[in-house]
C-alpha cells in the first residue's frame, strides 16, 4: 500500500516519502505548513489514492479529545426516564460515536484525518497519546474496550500556531510541506486550470511571488489564494501584458483575492504611491 500522488494533487517526493513512511511505521503523519499548502487535501487524495474510505474530524477551538472517542448523553437518559422510555434500560443508545470509534469499527481500513490540532487546547494532542498509539479505548459507561479493526492511516495537521507536546511528536512522523517553487505552483494550476494561458500563468506567479517577497507583509498569500487569483484574471481576460506592465510595488489588480488585512493594503497602497512619486 504506496501513495504515488494523484492526477489532481500536486505531491514532491519528500511528501509521497513522508506518507509512505507512515504507513510502513504504523504512526500518525504529522503534517505542518503554511495555511493553503494543501494538509487538508493531502488526506483526500492519499485516500482517493488507495481506494480507502476517509473519515474528517475538524478540530475547532472548544473541541475536546473526548468527543473523538464517544459522548454520553446523560440529559437525554435522566429526561427518557422520567418519561419512562424503553430506551432508558439499555445506555448505549445515549453513546455517540467519535471520529476515532468509526475509524476502529469500520470493517476496512481507512484514512482518518484529525485537522488543525493546534486549534484546540494544549491538552487536546496528549489526551490521545495513548489512543493513537495502543490503537483502543474504554468506554467506562458500558464497561467495553473498543479496538481498531484495522488500523486506519492517521494524517493530522496544525497550521504551527501553537507548540506541540514532545510526547506527542514522538509519537508521529512529521513532514512539513514548503511553499512551492514557481514551477510547481504552475503545475498545480495546470491540474485545477487545464489549458490554461501559459503566458498569463507566468506573468501571474511572477507577481505573485513578488507580493510574497514584500518585506513587512503581516499574511503572504497561499497557493489557495494563488489559484483564486488567476481564476479571476482568467474570468477577468487581464492580458499578460497588462501584468508585466504594473509597477513592480503596486496595489495588485483584484488584491482581494490575495490581501486578507487592511494592515497589507495600507502597506501595498502607500508603496504604489511612493513608486509614482518616483
Amino acid at each position: 500500500m504506496r501513495f504515488e500522488g494523484t492526477a489532481d494533487y500536486v505531491a514532491d517526493r519528500d511528501l509521497m516519502v513522508a506518507v509512505n513512511a507512515a504507513i510502513a511505521l504504523e504512526r500518525p503523519l504529522l503534517v505542518k505548513g503554511e495555511p493553503g499548502t494543501g494538509k487538508t487535501e493531502l488526506a483526500r487524495q492519499v485516500a482517493a489514492s488507495l481506494g480507502l474510505d476517509l473519515i474528517e474530524w475538524h478540530v475547532k477551538s472548544t473541541t475536546r479529545a473526548q468527543q473523538g472517542l464517544y459522548e454520553y448523553d446523560a440529559v437525554s437518559r435522566l429526561r427518557d426516564s422520567q418519561l419512562g422510555d424503553e430506551r432508558f434500560n439499555d445506555i448505549k443508545n445515549y453513546i455517540k460515536r467519535g471520529k476515532l470509534w468509526e475509524a476502529f469499527a469500520a470493517d476496512r481500513k481507512t484514512v482518518l484525518l484529525i485537522d488543525e490540532i493546534d486549534k484546540a487546547d494544549i491538552e487536546f494532542p496528549n489526551d490521545l497519546l495513548q489512543e493513537l498509539d495502543k490503537m483502543e479505548f474504554f468506554v467506562y459507561e458500558t464497561g467495553e474496550t473498543v479496538r481498531a479493526i484495522h488500523r486506519p492511516i492517521v494524517i493530522i495537521t496544525s497550521n504551527n500556531e501553537k507548540e506541540l507536546p514532545d510526547a506527542f511528536l514522538r509519537r508521529c512522523f512529521f513532514h512539513y510541506i514548503r511553499f512551492p517553487d514557481a514551477e510547481t505552483l504552475s503545475e498545480i494550476v495546470e491540474v485545477h486550470y487545464p489549458g490554461i494561458k501559459k503566458n498569463l500563468v507566468s506573468a501571474a506567479l511572477s507577481q505573485f511571488y513578488e507580493i510574497r517577497d514584500v518585506p513587512g507583509l503581516k499574511k503572504k498569500p497561499s497557493t489557495s489564494e494563488a489559484l483564486d487569483w488567476i481564476r479571476l484574471l482568467v474570468s477577468e481576460d487581464v492580458e499578460p501584458e497588462d501584468l508585466r506592465g504594473e509597477a513592480k510595488n503596486a496595489l495588485p489588480r483584484l488584491h482581494g483575492a490575495l490581501l486578507k488585512n487592511e494592515q497589507d493594503v495600507h502597506l501595498f497602497e502607500k508603496l504604489a504611491f511612493m513608486a509614482r512619486r518616483q
